[in-house]
């Protein structure tokens, strides 16, 4: 399905059918695949056949790269079609585990907000936002959406404005504050004979489409491809066209940081990395005609990598492994201010 297809030309059912073989096809990407079916099958009203898609997922005999973000997906649409005591055990246990990626907690506390359970909507986002945000220089693309459900939740809630929504409110971009957008009254001006009240409602609902419309516009992040020091050993002895781009691992991933924080550092949102394989980049080669020795077929290689939903989102949260799988939290290692590469590939401080 393309990006700019209408959801109402959308025959969802089959849409979930066709992603589902094509797991079967890649089964290295079956969980980004069976996630955007079961999707596809809860916006056909097919609920119970997108709980037993997650349900395969989280069966699986191999390890999960996101189970609590399937977990979370699981609570939401059982809560939808009548199960909630099931799922408001799956919320208490993606609670107790605290998962070190915003989605989970923006999904369950969602889930408790569409459902009216506020105080405990806010409960999650105000966890979520304090494991993943404390002592953060700058919150992460993906964390926006917690600070912002946070902002909305307390306005619902009438409580005072404190530091993260004034936070919020500087990562807000629409020209719409998150004040109005968040307004508990804006259901009252819907059933206004006011024309002035009805227009100013018509202008903060564009200003949501639009703020809607941008994060849609970017299904997967701005990524940078990764090769471990096996994989990159491998694919310079295969193509030694490619030894231009690398000229050994320590300055490939040193050069990785670098990009990423220039690219943060211009505005741009949502980015991530990818790490890439010999096998898969000569398959993608084949199937584009091209020869992999080609330089030019690497960012289309991490372009693809990342639209099958294989990116993991840069910087990493609080606390969490280094993106290069060094072993150490991040910022102890490519996370350190000044970065400089050491011989054998790791990043210290000046």
């Amino acid at each position: 399905m393309r990006p700019d297809t209408p959801a109402e030309n959308v025959d969802h059912t089959a849409e979930a059918a066709r992603l589902e073989r094509t797991a079967g096809l890649y089964p290295e990407d079956a969980e980004a695949l069976l996630l955007r079916a079961a999707a596809h099958l809860e916006l056909s009203g097919a609920r119970p056949e997108a709980t037993a898609l997650y349900d395969r997922l989280l069966s699986s005999a191999g390890p999960l790269e996101h189970p609590q973000l399937v977990r979370a997906l699981k609570a939401a649409n059982l809560w939808e079609y009548g199960h909630e005591a099931e799922a408001r055990a799956i919320i208490d246990g993606i609670r107790t585990a605290a998962p070190r990626e915003a989605a989970p907690w923006v999904i369950v506390a969602e889930a408790l907000e569409s459902h009216d359970e506020l105080e405990a909507a806010h409960e999650t986002f105000h966890e979520g936002a304090v494991l993943l945000l404390t002592d953060a220089p700058e919150p992460p693309y993906a964390t926006h959406p917690l600070l912002f459900g946070r902002h909305r939740v307390r306005r619902m809630l009438g409580l005072p404005h404190d530091t993260w929504d004034a936070l919020a409110d500087t990562l807000h971009t629409s020209p719409v504050s998150l004040d109005e957008l968040h307004d508990p009254k804006r259901v009252w001006s819907l059933g206004s004979e006011n024309p002035a009240e009805l227009e100013a409602e018509i202008s903060r609902l564009r200003a949501e489409l639009t703020t809607a419309r941008e994060a849609l516009s970017r299904p997967y992040p701005v990524a940078v491809l990764h090769w471990p020091a096996a994989e990159l050993t491998e694919l310079v002895t295969a193509y030694p066209t490619l030894e231009s781009e690398y000229t050994s691992h320590a300055d490939h991933l040193a050069t990785i940081e670098t990009s990423l924080r220039e690219l943060s550092t211009s505005g741009t949102p949502n980015l991530g990395i990818v790490t890439g394989t010999v096998p898969s980049y000569e398959a993608f080669a084949a199937s584009e005609g091209t020869s992999p020795a080609d330089p030019a077929l690497l960012p289309e290689y991490a372009t693809t990598l990342a639209a099958r939903g294989l990116a993991v989102a840069w910087p990493p949260s609080r606390g969490a492994g280094c993106w290069c799988v060094s072993g150490r939290e991040y910022g102890e290692c490519h996370g350190a201010t000044e970065p400089t590469a050491t011989p054998d590939g790791r990043v210290m401080k000046r």
